[in-house]
């Protein structure tokens, strides 16, 4: 149940969609896996909306290079605590009804299971494809949404993945591209974070439409967006065999 202070503070979300959605988002568990700059603006829009427990998870320490995007710390943050406790204090202050839970560390094979396997939702806030392979692999499994995103330059991509029934990232990228250190502008990150956000909101109430099946981008420096419709991958080595389980 919502309290006085809860119907207050969530008073114009209700008036759209509802008490009802809100109590979904205040029990939802979502794991924010990336603390960088699309983690900043998605941790942020999440806090602000009500979902009851975030799991964060980075195993970085803030960096002046990673200013001009990462908008939960400032200079004072730098080379001191790990990502997710610097995020902790600050969505606290933004939320105190919400409940973090904090993770310093990178996500392997190994400890996945034991990070992720109480939430609902994961958000892929990675700038490296060897880990997003991994959360997949991960989600297709365990059956749970996987709301991707990623970004170079001015350009920016995302989906919603719900396994069974949408393509899984492998299916859409087989081939990862070659480790780089790629060009960013902070609007990029702030955009498509805010983005995820959204998908995250829409996906825990039922509020509107996901982007499943679909991989929207977003070009920002010439102002052009498209909505492109995805297919699974009859032979996709990760998610092929969890159509077939739901075809029987």
């Amino acid at each position: 149940m919502l309290s006085e202070k809860e119907l207050r503070r969530y008073d114009r979300q209700v008036m759209m969609f509802g008490k009802e959605a809100q109590e979904k988002l205040k029990k939802a568990k979502v794991a924010i896996v990336g603390l960088g700059g699309l983690g900043s603006p998605i941790s942020i829009y999440l806090t602000a909306a009500g979902i009851g427990q975030l799991f964060l998870i980075d195993e970085q320490k803030p960096e002046l290079s990673n200013l001009n995007r990462q908008i939960l710390y400032g200079e004072e943050d730098l080379d001191k605590k790990a990502k997710p406790v610097l995020a902790k204090e600050k969505l606290r202050q933004l939320n105190s009804e919400i409940k973090v839970r904090t993770y310093s560390k990178r996500i392997y094979r190994e400890n996945i299971e034991d990070l992720l396997n109480e939430v609902d939702a994961v958000v892929d806030a990675l700038d490296n494809f060897e880990t997003r392979y991994l959360l997949n692999e991960f989600c297709v499994k365990k059956r749970k949404p996987l709301i991707h995103a990623a970004v170079e330059g001015f350009y920016g991509q995302i989906t919603t993945i719900l396994p069974g029934r949408t393509p899984c990232l492998n299916c859409l990228f087989p081939n990862p591209p070659k480790k780089k250190k790629f060009p960013i502008i902070g609007v990029t990150t702030g955009l498509l974070g805010v983005l995820q956000a959204n998908e995250v909101i829409k996906l825990i109430t039922g509020y509107g439409d996901n982007l499943m099946g679909k991989l929207f981008t977003y070009d920002l420096l010439h102002n052009k967006a498209e909505c492109i419709d995805v297919k699974p991958n009859p032979s996709c080595p990760v998610c092929s065999g969890t159509f077939r389980l739901r075809r029987q």
